[in-house]
């Protein structure tokens, strides 16, 4: 292969990994705009991100089987063509259920781009320079959901909601005909098996319950709603079952022997523990910015792009400094205590936080986020055998996705409490002993009567006012609170380092961390 074609193979299965994750985000700021369009409720219409979300932890551990089965490049392309195909769909449903069944669909298509084109692109590199590698394919992973609120928004507002899927269609075209040409069946097959359907059903199931429970647990009132109890019941029971039937059978669908691996096991906590604040500070950010600060979706994306401009520049260093030999236990570390800096920052945000300063902090989100991609990314894979790095590739993967989904479903949660407290608090601070409040109130009524009203009207209108203020204070403290849980999680993850730390301490010109 020449270094031509070889470049430009990793742009497209790069390019196909974060059209992938731009969808994960890019429909979070359309859903008011579907909802409407569709005739459909709010909650009917998250539906478009859970179904999303389901397949794709379900696809995303049976990547490396599926490929070994149909073929690495028959199953890569055809899962290209199946999500450009699901684009088309989304963007042309006359219903929310429709969409949601399209949208289901195009998650299963895009598990592949994530793993397989993670695999291709370590491929490419020796393993004396897999650390660039690793920040070619880091970029990717961190771009697709960073620029998805930020693409959604400027769509939404000067096209149509359609428009997010139907993006993908010319994008994915290029993909599928450029890998016709390019991708190669790997050198080292996998043994042809019979096929674990036991073993994909129990995931199938375990997987989809659980991520149905996290999706719209806080939604439902969690264990007040008798569905999401029996989903539970269901999904620890089959994912329990799973992990016993896997580990008995001599071919399974999802090698779970691989976690033997400390590098492995270490690097799936710890990306657990990433894609939890990844995903959170992506959600809760726009929220902030937008229902607090009173940015439009486009403003808000806009908020992400000097942070994500600055984190390839970090994802180039990160790679570099790797390559000289740094540890990777060091700029994980530094990955983590920049992500918490960032963290406090935000929990002392104000409703007069100009948006310079959340774009501030924002750009450290970025660069300690961008730190822990690339390092975490190699751990996963260095110590595997070449025919265990796919399997590898794919549980790290999807640890990300589930920490992202516990992350948001816990904040959710989380928040809602907070909230509740807060605005307790607040409310019972207003009463005629707190004379602030009432100075406040009494200069309220003063201006709905100067404007007109009579006293009744006034002191009603003033009521109100007082009540929107309070509930726009509680909503800013919850989330304020929210960032600081954050901060706290991986506070309480950083001695997970001295694991990395340890098996980092033999110098080493290839980064390749072993456990022989």
């Amino acid at each position: 292969m020449t270094p031509l074609i070889r470049k430009l193979l990793i742009f497209t299965v790069i390019l196909a990994a974060i059209m992938e994750l731009i969808d994960i985000s890019i429909v979070n700021v359309a859903l008011s705009h579907m909802s409407g369009n569709l005739g459909a409720t709010l909650e009917d219409t998250s539906w478009v991100i859970t179904a999303y979300a389901i397949a794709n932890v379900i696809i995303i551990p049976i990547t490396s089987f599926l490929s070994g089965k149909l073929g690495r490049r028959n199953y890569y392309i055809g899962s290209i063509v199946l999500f450009t195909f699901c684009s088309f769909m989304c963007g042309h449903s006359s219903n929310i259920w429709m969409l949601v069944f399209f949208r289901f669909l195009q998650g299963i298509g895009g598990g592949a781009l994530l793993s397989i084109s993670q695999v291709v692109v370590f491929e490419q590199f020796p393993k004396e320079k897999q650390s660039t590698a690793g920040a070619l394919f880091g970029a990717g992973v961190f771009i697709g959901p960073t620029i998805g609120p930020t693409l959604g928004g400027y769509i939404t507002e000067n096209y149509d909601w359609p428009w997010i899927f139907l993006i993908n269609i010319p994008i994915g075209i290029f993909v599928a005909i450029s890998c016709y040409f390019l991708l190669r069946e790997p050198e080292i097959k996998p043994p042809t098996a019979k096929v674990d359907w036991t073993g994909i059903g129990l995931l199938a199931v375990g997987v989809g319950a659980l991520q149905t429970v996290l999706e719209r647990g806080e939604v439902e009132d969690w264990f007040e709603t008798r569905y999401i109890v029996v989903l539970t019941v269901i999904a620890v029971t089959t994912l329990l079952f799973f992990i016993y039937w896997e580990l008995s059978i001599e071919n399974p669908v999802v090698n779970l022997r691989v976690l033997k691996s400390k590098s492995l096991s270490i690097a799936a906590v710890l990306t657990f523990v990433t894609g939890f604040g990844m995903f959170i500070s992506i959600y809760i950010s726009p929220v902030v910015a937008q229902r607090l600060l009173s940015f439009s979706p486009y403003q808000t994306g806009l908020l992400l792009l000097p942070g994500a401009i600055l984190a390839l520049v970090a994802l180039k260093i990160c790679g570099t400094l790797l390559q000289k030999g740094v540890s990777p236990a060091i700029v994980i570390a530094m990955g983590f205590i920049i992500f918490i800096y960032f963290n406090w920052r935000m929990s002392g945000i104000t409703l007069n936080t100009s948006g310079a300063e959340v774009a501030a902090s924002l750009i450290f989100r970025a660069i300690g986020m961008a730190l822990l991609t690339v390092p975490l990314t190699m751990l996963a894979v260095s110590s595997l055998e070449d025919k265990d790095v796919g399997q590898g590739a794919a549980l790290n993967n999807m640890m990300r996705q589930l920490g992202g989904s516990f992350g948001v479903s816990i904040i959710n949660t989380y928040v809602a409490h907070r909230f509740a407290e807060h605005r307790n608090v607040l409310v019972s601070n207003v009463n005629p002993s707190n004379i602030k409040a009432m100075d406040r109130l009494n200069a309220y009524i003063t201006y709905f009567q100067y404007r007109g009203f009579t006293y009744n009207e006034a002191r009603a209108k003033a009521l109100k006012l007082m009540e929107n203020i309070i509930l726009k204070q509680s909503s800013l403290l919850s989330y304020r609170d929210a960032f600081f849980f954050v901060g706290l999680f991986f506070i309480a993850a950083l001695p997970l380092l001295l694991f990395v730390l340890s098996k980092s301490k033999k110098p080493q010109t290839n980064l390749v961390i072993s456990d022989h």
